[in-house]
């Protein structure tokens, strides 16, 4: 397949067209489990938000509009919003065990040490961010307050809130493209 805009490919895929959706799937998979991972904390769970969000996509259930907004943006906010509901409904079907009625987990899968070293690079990209930007973040994609919620947290009009996470995520873009094209940023 030659190389498609993610909204190109988004169209491909709201005609039914298997291989877009594959390729926009190997193209998010792993940002997506990553960010996703930040709020579940759990791998079964977060491949079950994963599995769902690509399920509406596929369905139509999920519609992207361009002029609200870059398709990567709305992607990750689709991603944020199941991983809270997923977590939400898991809270309320859940009995929850205490650390000492949990088997050890002798073994660290790939996986998690991927998204650990993942998980690394990000935090070191946020601390690059002014501080104003830092805290709307946390509180937008990983406590998931809502944007109102964080105008009046922050005592700021909604406007800042929503310019200061778009600033945030091109700045994050930027840095972790120049961390894949030299790999030194962070060292």
């Amino acid at each position: 397949m030659p190389h498609l805009t993610d909204e190109q490919l988004y169209q491909q895929i709201v005609q039914q067209d298997k291989k877009a959706l594959e390729e926009l799937y190997d193209r998010y998979e792993r940002i997506l489990f990553s960010f996703i991972y930040r709020f579940t904390k759990d791998a079964g769970l977060t491949e079950e938000v994963m599995q769902d969000l690509f399920m509406k996509l596929w369905q139509n259930k999920a519609i992207y509009q361009s002029e609200k907004g870059k398709f990567s943006s709305w992607l990750l906010t689709i991603a944020r919003n199941a991983a809270i509901d997923q977590i939400r409904k898991k809270k309320v079907t859940e009995v929850e065990f205490q650390d000492h009625d949990a088997e050890p987990d002798l073994e660290i899968p790939e996986e998690v040490v991927v998204l650990k070293e993942e998980s690394l690079i990000i935090q070191k990209a946020l601390a690059h961010l002014p501080k104003e930007q830092q805290h709307v973040v946390k509180l937008f994609y990983f406590d998931g307050e809502p944007q109102r919620n964080i105008a009046k947290i922050c005592k700021i009009p909604l406007g800042t809130v929503k310019g200061r996470l778009r600033l945030a995520l091109n700045q994050l873009r930027k840095t972790l493209s120049r961390k894949g094209e030299r790999g030194d940023i962070y060292e």
